[in-house]
């Protein structure tokens, strides 16, 4: 090949492999923003069985397309102790299961279905009105732009075949296969996508480009960066929920280099595994997973004792440290100012975040400590928005065009709603997790899953509201303030089950009684206080109408 021409090549092949990428992220982003409730709700309810977890998970990879997005979800319920290590580790490896069987599915090539897939997703997304019918329209349309993408490596691919030097090195990579298993690996976690990674290297294998040695090597790699996604993206969680996520590791990136070693040392022959090399190289993804979790999810309660083991939780919860943004220097540069106050008011709403998790743990095993830290973060987060007010003040004084003027009282008032949150967390919420203690009494099982259910709802909108608050996206602060809405109709719902429980004279929701109401009452004044952070973002855009959000799409 002359230089102009490689020169065209390696763009050609970087143009398609940045196309699958996205086109993966645009599946995965709309079945989150159509369905996330409905998988949240999904995954958490089926920590109750191994063998359900692990087939939830497996469906849950499958509409995500990433094992990555299932686990994340997973270890925000391991943290909030709404599913147990062993159960959250069985989804993980279903998710595995779930990545591989996607891999292959969109392997399939069907030129007809790629217009009417873009035709019709288009046609959902301009035209629907409803969320899921317009997120829909964006599944359909990544769902053509992968096959576009693999079509495009395809056909940029072929001309390897008669390239000597790219043959050449095709076969090295077949010879040192350790070489090729930690490209593999770097390479899934680089595009953050361990199916996006198998896509191509299936593709390659397709046009004959790579050898089948090679492929082994390079997917049990994507297997280990698979997994390390997780495992970093998780850094900052809960030490319970990283127990889980370094035991899935261990297992698939440890399985991952033991079969390795096994096909370096035996070369077993791979014919039973389909008539092509591509056939035999997607099926082995797919059989090592499937083994994987046949094999360990009867030991995932030893798996998950021996993290525990290594990764010991510490003597008490920590309370935030009282660390400030507010830089008295900054007062003389407004933007920097309200720079060092936005940061300082995002603090405010991390910690009120942190303590509407352990919530839940509270009302099921009262600890002391656990609620002493609470308490001392309630305290802490008073002389936050007190400061912040001050420093605000301040501000205004040194004299605000009106755009900052504006943004300071934004500012102040979400400040103030999320010290309102947590004030209510603290006060109510723990008083009521206190009595539940001191009375001896329970939820009926109906009861505690709506309250947890319900918990999960409101915790996934505060998180998207300090989302919100990052980016400032539009798109975002429209869901979060229908997920108001949404959530002001499921509490009225659930407030009506329980009275109909209570007619039906279950001694549980009998004694009961109060504390779940006024547990309901208390996360729909949390997720208000979170969901005010919208208003001002959607006020500018023109989304918000004087009374309620707009209709417009």
């Amino acid at each position: 090949m002359e230089t102009p021409n490689l020169t065209l090549f390696f763009l050609h092949i970087a143009g398609a492999a940045a196309l699958l990428i996205w086109a993966v992220r645009l599946v995965r982003t709309g079945v989150e923003r159509a369905f996330s409730v409905q998988l949240r709700l999904w995954l958490r309810r089926s920590g109750k069985s191994r063998l359900w977890a692990a087939l939830t998970g497996t469906a849950s990879a499958m509409a995500l397309q990433s094992s990555t997005a299932v686990a994340i979800l997973t270890a925000n319920f391991v943290a909030t102790g709404g599913i147990a290590v062993a159960a959250g580790l069985a989804i993980l490896l279903g998710a595995d299961l779930g990545s591989a069987l996607v891999a292959k599915l969109l392997l399939v090539r069907q030129t007809w279905l790629v217009p009417i897939l873009l035709l019709v997703g288009v046609a959902m997304f301009l035209r629907g009105n409803q969320k899921r019918v317009r997120q829909g329209g964006r599944i359909l349309i990544g769902l053509a732009l992968i096959f576009v993408s693999l079509d495009m490596l395809r056909a940029a691919t072929a001309p390897l075949t008669d390239s000597t030097g790219a043959i050449m090195a095709m076969q090295y990579l077949g010879r040192d296969t350790l070489t090729a298993f930690v490209i593999g690996a770097l390479f899934a976690w680089v595009v953050h996508s361990s199916v996006a990674a198998v896509l191509l290297f299936v593709t390659l294998v397709m046009q004959g480009v790579l050898p089948l040695s090679a492929a082994v090597a390079l997917i049990l790699g994507a297997n280990l960066g698979g997994a390390f996604i997780a495992f970093v993206l998780t850094l900052a969680a809960p030490i319970v929920a990283r127990r889980m996520i370094i035991a899935n590791l261990v297992l698939r990136g440890g399985g991952a280099a033991l079969t390795l070693v096994v096909f370096r040392m035996f070369q077993p022959p791979l014919d039973w595994l389909g008539a092509t090399p591509a056939a035999q190289a997607i099926h082995l993804h797919i059989a090592f997973n499937f083994a994987l979790l046949i094999v360990m999810l009867p030991f995932a309660g030893l798996a998950a004792r021996m993290a525990s083991t290594l990764l010991a939780a510490p003597a008490a919860p920590a309370a935030h440290d009282h660390f400030t943004a507010l830089d008295p220097a900054a007062l003389t540069d407004p933007d920097r100012a309200l720079s060092c106050a936005a940061r300082e008011v995002m603090r405010i709403g991390e910690t009120v975040e942190a303590m509407l998790r352990t919530i839940p743990t509270l009302y099921t095993s009262w600890d002391d400590a656990s609620a002493e830290a609470i308490t001392t973060n309630e305290k802490t987060l008073r002389k936050r928005h007190f400061d912040t007010k001050l420093y605000l003040a301040q501000l205004h004084r040194s004299g605000l065009d009106e755009d900052n003027s504006r943004r300071s009282m934004d500012l102040a008032t979400i400040a103030a709603n999320l010290e309102a949150a947590g004030d209510m967390i603290a006060r109510k919420m723990l008083t009521l997790a206190r009595r539940l203690h001191t009375e001896g009494v329970n939820f009926s099982q109906s009861g505690w899953d709506e309250i947890c259910d319900f918990h999960d709802r409101v915790l996934a909108n505060a998180q998207l509201a300090l989302s919100v608050m990052m980016t400032q996206n539009p798109d975002d602060a429209r869901e979060l303030v229908a997920e108001k809405d949404s959530i002001r109709a499921l509490e009225q719902k659930l407030q009506r089950l329980h009275l109909g429980r209570l007619r039906e004279g279950l001694t549980e929701s009998i004694e009961t009684s109060n504390i779940h109401q006024e547990t309901l009452r208390a996360l729909k004044q949390v997720n208000t206080s979170f969901s005010m952070v919208a208003y001002p973002i959607l006020t500018e855009s023109g989304d918000l109408l004087s009374s309620r959000m707009s209709d417009r799409s």
